[in-house]
Formats: structure tokens, sequence, C-alpha cells
């Protein structure tokens, strides 16, 4: 589970909003990870308050993994009577397990369904589970192309590629975006994720709302589109990527960059094709609204910006916790972590993962909420 810290590209993330509602890792990510802070490390833990003992188990979204390894390295190096055990089983099962009341808490790159939140009242007495959002980021479209170093593709082509349209990388739709490259006559390898996925969903809205014409189907965290190839996970898509010529799929930022996989840039409609970097996504996050209701805190984004260097295909994970009804073994923890990973300490440890902090409206309503939890 170790992320090579020298394969990081240190990746800006002022003002952006978002999402990692995530929990943690276990302590298999205690020496690796990005553990974003190096030498202040313990300087941030020291600002820890920790509560509860014992081990807390959680799952989820596979988007959150390397943000997990940052935080519960620094909660684990403060809190040594507590041990978070996160498996980044994807947003699906991480949602299932957490409603069967098997987890203390979950992540999720989509919100909770309505029927969802009704089920969560069997687990959370007195309460239901909520939304909070921990920080967010650009889904990547990274790609293995020989000959192609600046690949610019829009909506409508991406929406053939993985929906087996377009099969060749020197297809006339992908010729007209990239007059200057020498693109070869090589097979599109499409890889998508094979688990239910809030990567997926938020990608198949992204399809859906900018290319409603080419994306016939219906966004969701199981795969729909026609034929491609699957993959656990972002971990399994990015690697299946890296290692296959001609290949191409959707994962978050940070598989980019500490793989060194290429990405393509946007024809948005802007004056420039925009590039998957934290600071273009959060132009775009910022446009997002607040549709959950009361200490819910789900957002909606809006997939189809034209706005200069706004990057759409975008990412906001999610905590999900119960607002009341906590189990009393698992609660003092649960809501010293999240305590922490809300903080500004715990959202500053993100910036060199591809990952973007909260903004100072959002990150205020998390931490209001957090204190809260019983």
């Amino acid at each position: 589970m170790k992320l090579q810290r020298k394969n990081r590209v240190r990746a800006l993330a002022v003002g952006a909003l978002a999402v990692s509602g995530a929990l943690a890792l276990t302590a298999c990510g205690s020496d690796d990870t990005a553990g974003g802070n190096g030498g202040n490390s313990s300087a941030k833990a020291s600002n820890i308050k920790c509560e509860g003992k014992g081990k807390l188990l959680a799952s989820g979204s596979s988007a959150q993994k390397n943000a997990m390894d940052v935080w519960v390295q620094n909660y684990s190096g403060a809190c040594k009577d507590t041990e978070i055990n996160y498996q980044p089983t994807g947003s699906g099962a991480g949602v299932t397990t957490f409603l069967q009341g098997q987890t203390a808490f979950a992540g999720s790159d989509s919100a909770l369904k309505p029927e969802e939140v009704t089920k969560s009242k069997e687990i959370c007495k007195g309460g239901q589970a909520i939304d909070l959002p921990m920080v967010g980021g650009p889904i990547a479209v990274g790609y293995n192309v020989p000959g192609a170093d600046n690949l610019v593709l829009d909506a409508q082509t991406l929406a053939k590629i993985f929906d087996s349209k377009i099969t060749k990388w020197n297809d006339e739709a992908i010729k007209k975006l990239n007059p200057d490259a020498k693109l070869p006559d090589l097979k599109i390898q499409a890889f998508h994720r094979s688990d239910d996925s809030g990567t997926t969903d938020n990608f198949t809205k992204y399809l859906k709302a900018a290319a409603p014409g080419d994306w016939k189907h219906e966004p969701a965290k199981k795969w729909e589109g026609t034929g491609g190839q699957a993959a656990s996970g972002s971990a399994g898509v990015s690697s299946q990527v890296k290692q296959t010529s001609g290949a191409i799929s959707y994962f978050e930022l940070s598989y980019a960059t500490s793989g060194k996989i290429p990405t393509a840039k946007l024809n948005t409609g802007a004056k420039e094709p925009v590039e998957a970097t934290v600071d273009n996504a959060s132009k775009a996050i910022a446009e997002a609204q607040q549709v959950g209701k009361g200490d819910d805190l789900a957002l909606k984004l809006n997939y189809t910006t034209k706005a200069d260097g706004a990057y759409p295909i975008t990412l906001v994970t999610y905590e999900i916790a119960c607002d009341k009804g906590n189990k009393a073994e698992t609660l003092p923890a649960t809501k010293s972590f999240l305590t922490y990973v809300s903080s500004k300490d715990g959202q500053a440890a993100l910036k060199e993962l591809g990952y973007a902090p909260l903004p100072t409206e959002i990150a205020d309503k998390v931490r209001a909420t957090v204190a809260k939890i019983s």
C-alpha cells in the first residue's frame, strides 16, 4: 500500500472545494505515505485530540485511499490506542457494508440515495446517515498512446471511446482534436471499473451531461457502457493503463501523478483545452451547490462548465456517518478522527497528493456538523 512520495507531483490546492470524506486506512499506510507532511507529521499530530481506543472498521471509495494513507499515518502517530482500518473496496461496497452496521463509517464518491438514507435509520438509532464532504479533485483521463504526449479530447469523443464507437487512436474525431499529433493505427483499450464505483458515477454523469447525444446510458456506480475491459478499483484501472499500449481509463489525479501516467486535456468550449489539475478542478467545483438538507452536506456539481481553466470531470467524495445513534464503543474515536481530517491540519496534508482541501465555507460547515455527531 505504500505510496512513493518521490513519485508525487506537487499540486497546488488553493481554494479548492470538495471532498474526500475519508476514513482511515489501516496501519499498512503508516510509513508510506505521502505522509504528506514529511518532517512535519509530529508537529501536525500534536494538534490531534485523541478520544476512544481500539479498532475502527471502515471501507469504501478507493479514490480516498491516498488521502487516507496520510491521514492515518498522522493520526496513528498521535493516537497510539486507536487503529483505523479502512479498506478501499469501492463506494458501492462501502455504503452497503455501512448500512449493514459492520463499519463505523464509509467513504463514497457519490452522495447517499434517498432509499439509502431511509435504510440508515435502522443502524443510526434516532438519527440517519449524512454526507460529509472532506476533499475533492479532478478525475483524470489517463492514457498510454505512443507518440501522443499532449492528447486533447472532448466529451463527445470520450463518450464514443468508452461506448466502443471509436476503436482506433487514429480515428478522424481524435485527429481533428489533435491536428499536430502523430496518432498511431492502434486499437483503443478502454478500461472501466469492475466494482460499483462513485468515480464511475461521477465520470458517467459528466458524459451524460456534456455529451447526451453520444452517451445514452444513465449515470450509475455500475458501469453501463458497451464493451471495454474491467479492472477493480482506481489502482486496478490505472495499473492497466500504465502497462497496456493503447489503453485509456478514468481515475483520480493522484493515481496519475504517482504512476507518472499522461492525462488528456479537455476541450470544453473554453478558450484553451483544460488540463486535469487541482486548481482547474477547483474552478469547476466552486460552482457546486449544496443539495443536502440540514446536516447533510451533499453537493451537486456542474459538469458542463465552459469557464476558462475549469476542469469539469471532478470528484467530491464523502465521509458517511450517523448524525445520531452511533455505537457507544466507536463514537469517541470516530469523532476524533473526523475532527482531525476536517481540520486545517488534516486538509493541509492533502496539498501534495493531487486532492483539493475544503474551501473555508464548506470546511466550517463540516467541522460544525462533526462536532454535533452523537
